[in-house]
């Protein structure tokens, strides 16, 4: 599964006054000026998230190392937290028995 696959999120992309920027590219093998960029948008490593605001200069950035990174917004980032917290929470024990199951008693007849 491609990095941007894993994360869309289910919710329609609206205005938010927060992005939230995730690298999924690996920064080795990119130009000077996009490292920069992204080093600006203190994104480091892969997999990491940041919170910018949505300003025209921040669009700007963006625009530049748009194929590095994965932008949502605010309704997005919730959706798909919530979905990776249910997928991790702790489902019940499956337990399986390997022993025979009892022999059940046939009903007695009235007579």
């Amino acid at each position: 599964m491609s990095g941007f696959k894993a994360y869309k999120a289910c919710v329609p992309i609206a205005w938010s006054p927060n992005l939230y920027i995730t690298l999924v590219r690996g920064i080795p093998g990119t130009r000077r000026l996009h490292r920069r960029t992204l080093e600006a948008l203190r994104l480091g490593k892969c997999n990491r998230t940041v919170m910018r605001w949505n300003t025209p200069t921040v669009r700007g950035m963006l625009q530049q190392v748009k194929r590095l990174v994965v932008i949502e917004t605010e309704e997005m980032f919730k959706a798909r937290k919530e979905n990776e917290a249910k997928h991790r929470a702790i489902r019940p024990p499956l337990v399986v028995s390997h022993l025979p199951a009892p022999a059940s008693v046939p009903p007695q007849q009235a007579a």
